[in-house]
């Protein structure tokens, strides 16, 4: 039989625990501590990503591919491991690789970084063409190619250096910014 000493101990006990817990909620509110993993504000992820952008028309313009996607909190979209290819219908014949690209809500541009490679074999001059980069925003639906960073341009057997760049894909055009160095062979 349990005496009414051990029900108040008990009783005692009961009503601890129940105001530590009350409390110890309580004080992570007031703390503004949030729980590691909170899928609301994470928004979402893609593995194996393929993204299809469209001109004003609405037609297929270009296709982005990622190994993986996830949208930021700051109304962007990262992505990693990406390889982006005009349409064939654009008659564009560039493909472009990069470690990472970030689309922003607000803006037209795929803005690239870490190893990025532009390569068309009917490129500039009709000849194979390669360029070289660690940061390089692209325009789709004008088809324009821009850094203010270091550039390689590998034309045929031509080579060129310089720092910044704009590049017309569709019309196979590019304008070098500053400190142009090349090598040309013959």
């Amino acid at each position: 039989m349990i005496s009414p000493r051990n029900i108040v101990i008990i009783g005692a006990l009961a009503a601890g625990a129940i105001a530590s817990w009350y409390l110890a909620r309580t004080n992570l509110r007031d703390n503004g501590d949030t729980p590691a993993f909170d899928a609301a504000q994470r928004g979402y992820y893609l593995k194996s990503a393929r993204i299809l952008g469209t001109g004003s028309d609405g037609a297929l313009l270009y296709e982005l591919q990622a190994e993986y996607a996830e949208q930021q909190d700051d109304d962007h979209v990262s992505f990693t491991d990406v390889r982006i290819n005009y349409s064939p219908q654009s008659d564009v014949p560039w493909s472009v690789n990069a470690d990472s690209a970030t689309i922003h809500a607000d803006q037209q541009r795929v803005v690239l970084h870490g190893h990025v490679r532009a390569v068309s074999s009917e490129g500039f001059s009709g000849n194979d063409t390669e360029i070289r980069t660690q940061h390089l925003e692209i325009d789709p639906e004008n088809y324009l190619a821009e850094t203010d960073e270091r550039v390689q341009i590998r034309i045929g057997a031509r080579s060129l250096t310089a720092t910044g760049m704009l590049a017309s894909l569709k019309d196979n055009r590019v304008q070098l910014k500053s400190n142009v160095s090349g090598k040309f062979a013959p």
